[in-house]
């Protein structure tokens, strides 16, 4: 019986059609019910985690262009996406920063959008392989609490749904972005839009999905760049540099920004379904085209006959600098890639049903063309690099059973195992002529492979009506493979590569959670777990020589081993709740991706683990529909944030700096108002204070380019629902304009408008 009903649970997601479906509140409310794979009623064996649901309706004060902008108003989320169209949209969940993103998981639809490849910017979730206009509900499970997720789930994991179809469905909607922004030595406003179709339909037992969205924007420069040092004894008299502080408080020449960012990004989207008896199948396939171009490198700089200056030592107001030519380098990005995933969920007896997901994620081009100088550059040649991702991409399969009758009432379990493979080559070459992407010598390659299998096992206990436990306990081993980087002998004809001895390792990681619930209206949880993260491909084996970058490989790294608690309170009120949770977690053998800048710019990077680390904090959570007033909903969570280096026996004076990218205090806002049925006003607020960006804590200047810096960002969202299907939306985020960086610069003052058509 208790299976029937998690069946029926996770057939009725009880979500609102956002943007276009009619809406009437009151006594006669309709609720438009959408078919999706998993509902909070259906982990009931993943409680031990604290948990946040999201659904269409709370989508509605949001302005909403990609899939991150669903979820970055959730507690103790930070998303750092820089435009629209961003491809490094890298996310932090509660002690994991930013740029730690193989410490959080993002699913759609069973398949992983996490990218467990590349670390810091080049790590972001491929959040582009689902729209946002197809999101039904996303889940947010906080901490490594469930047996069911890794060691890659110290952050938290977040599940996306999309709709099934139940029926004949069209949908379009159409987007326009408008910026300003006014930084440095740049001052314009720059554009964008979004164009998505679906249509779906159900016959019989088969359901099928088809999508296309395409995304075309323009982002404002991501990177303004100071002079370097210079002994010239004929140094070019210029003017034009600003004179400004960098995020060290070092007064520095600003010269140039790296201009507008020009992205297109096309997503093809199919889904098919079938029913047979019990059981149920999902075919989930995307693939995405995407093109990223930066090719207008601004330069301040002007001689004295007013000519743009690209190169060089300079003298400018009686302060000499030089001026590095690969600082106009343009960047042509081509990025296509394939997923596709297969989900089955059926019932093998009365109570034991069984759940499996296959997906196989390929590169299938990712090759960047680089110039060396700036096109307008005098001296400019079709000398440039070539970077290109061949052989890269990742296979996962599971396989769960879920207990539902185990002989003692109330007790339950789920048990299964996973398989994880991942593969990254990585070759960058000297090019004769970039613009055609000609590939002539090597300069750097690097890659190899890692392989996790995991076993699993949690019982949950329903002890009585006042207490549960759940017991857990995940089995992973790690295997690190074919891994090689170069170390090229000139004397040679060939290419010399380093090949990595294979590596193997093994952690049981124990879970814990008891809850209590007194009363009807107060609940209380305490959750305590071991996890270990195992090192990534690039962390293992990246290393190669870029313009301005240069990568050191450390094939020797251990595991990241964390100890998390979670204590939860929560008090029920009318039609919502209020949560307070603490958490503390402690990780020895942080893996940290360290960086010096050596003299010209070059950055010097490799990854070096830091002994301990430790973090707490509180969560406030408060999420009510009708709240003080009729018709208003309330999304509010704040959290305080304490993480600390506790012990670096390599370099003790880290001891007791803040952890980067961690700042103390957090917030967000979502505030929706219907004003009647066809009508809703929507209020959304971010807010973080300022953190440091390097771990020796010496970055303590704001307002500056590679600062991380607070802010406080309001937007406003209004939508209006007209008859036959049709809706409008407008919206403007950053409304005070407010200039912050998180090392690159927050958008500006954005508007937004919106037209949707559902038939």
């Amino acid at each position: 019986m208790a299976s029937r009903n998690r069946r029926l649970a996770s057939e009725v997601g009880m979500v609102m059609a956002a943007l276009s479906a009619p809406l009437v509140y009151g006594a006669e409310e309709q609720i438009e019910e959408i078919l999706v794979w998993g509902s909070e009623s259906d982990r009931n064996f993943a409680n031990s985690s604290p948990t946040s649901i999201l659904t269409q309706e709370d989508f509605a004060s949001i302005n909403v262009a990609t899939t991150e902008d669903v979820v970055k108003f959730e507690p103790s989320v930070v998303i750092r996406r820089r435009f629209i169209g961003d491809s490094n949209g890298v996310m932090g969940m509660r002690g994991s920063n930013m740029f730690q993103t193989s410490r959080s998981m993002v699913f759609a639809d069973g398949v992983p959008l996490h990218y467990f490849l590349q670390s810091r910017w080049n790590g972001a979730p491929r959040w582009t392989m689902v729209s946002a206009s197809e999101i039904a509900q996303v889940e947010v499970l906080y901490g490594p609490f469930s047996a069911e997720y890794g060691g890659n789930s110290m952050g938290g994991v977040m599940e996306i749904e999309t709709a099934i179809p139940q029926q004949s469905e069209f949908h379009f909607d159409s987007s326009y972005y408008s910026q300003s922004f006014d930084g440095y030595g740049f001052d314009e406003t720059v554009n964008g839009y979004k164009t998505f179709a679906s249509y779906g339909n159900k016959v019989g037992d088969t359901s099928f999905y088809f999508s296309f969205n395409r995304l075309d924007n323009e982002s404002q420069p991501q990177t303004f760049r100071y002079g370097g040092g210079s002994s010239s004894a004929t140094p070019l008299a210029v003017t034009g540099s600003i004179v400004d502080n960098d995020e060290r408080s070092r007064s520095r020449n600003w010269f140039m920004d790296t201009g507008v960012v020009d992205t297109l990004t096309n997503n093809y989207k199919f889904k098919l379904g079938h029913d047979f008896g019990n059981w149920s199948t999902l075919l989930n396939l995307a693939y995405e085209d995407r093109n990223s171009v930066n090719d207008s490198a601004n330069t301040y700089l002007r001689d004295t006959s007013g000519n743009p200056v690209y190169r060089g030592d300079v003298i400018d107001g009686g302060r000499q600098f030089s001026v590095p030519a690969s600082r106009f380098a343009t960047s042509d990005l081509e990025r296509r890639s394939l997923s596709a995933g297969l989900r089955l969920r059926g019932q093998l007896t009365e109570s034991i049903e069984l759940e499996a997901n296959i997906n196989r994620f390929t590169v299938m081009r990712d090759e960047s063309r680089n110039s060396s100088s700036h096109p307008d550059d005098p001296a400019h040649t079709l000398n440039g690099q070539v970077s290109d991702f061949g052989d890269t991409g990742w296979d996962t399969a599971e396989v769960k059973l879920y207990f539902d009758d185990l002989g003692v009432q109330g007790l339950g379990l789920v048990t299964g195992v996973r398989r994880e493979s991942y593969q990254l080559n990585l070759d960058i070459y000297n090019s004769s002529n970039y613009a055609i992407g000609s590939k002539d010598s090597f300069t750097s390659r690097s890659g190899g492979e890692t392989e996790i299998f995991a076993a699993f096992a949690q019982l949950n206990w329903q002890l009585n009506d006042q207490w549960d436990a759940a017991f857990g306990a995940r089995y992973e081993d790690f295997k690190s493979t074919n891994g090689y980087f170069d170390n090229d002998d000139v004397a040679t004809a060939e290419y010399d590569l380093t090949h990595v001895p294979s590596r193997s390792s093994s952690e049981t990681s124990p879970k814990f959670s008891i809850g209590y619930q007194p009363i009807s209206e107060w609940s209380f949880r305490y959750s305590i777990a071991k996890a270990y993260r195992f090192p990534i491909v690039e962390e293992l084996f990246s290393q190669f020589e870029a313009y301005n970058t240069v990568s050191i490989s450390n094939p020797i790294l251990a595991p990241e081993d964390g100890l998390h608690h979670n204590l939860m309170a929560e008090r029920t009120i009318r039609n919502g709740y209020i949560r307070v949770n603490y958490f503390t977690e402690s990780i020895k053998n942080a893996i940290e991706s360290q960086a010096t800048i050596l003299d010209g710019g070059t950055s010097l990077r490799t990854f070096i683990p830091v002994d301990e680390l430790e973090t707490s904090g509180i969560e406030f959570i408060a999420n009510a529909q009708d709240m003080f007033i009729p018709n208003l909903d309330i999304r509010f969570n704040a959290v305080y944030t304490d993480s600390e280096v506790v012990k670096n026996d390599p370099n003790p004076s880290l001891e007791g700096n803040i952890y980067p990218r961690m700042p103390e205090w957090r917030g967000n806002l979502l505030a929706t108002y219907h004003l009647n049925s066809d009508w809703d006003m929507g209020l959304n607020l971010q807010y973080a204070s300022d953190s440091f960006g390097r771990i020796d804590n010496t970055d303590d200047e704001d307002g500056v380019y590679g600062a991380q810096d607070g802010y406080t960002r309001v937007g406003l969202k209004s939508t209006y629902r007209l008859n036959g299907g049709m809706s409008l939306g407008i919206g403007i985020d950053n409304l005070t304009d407010e200039l912050a960086y998180v090392a690159h610069p927050w958008p500006g003052r954005t508007f937004y408008a919106n037209f949707s058509y559902d038939l």
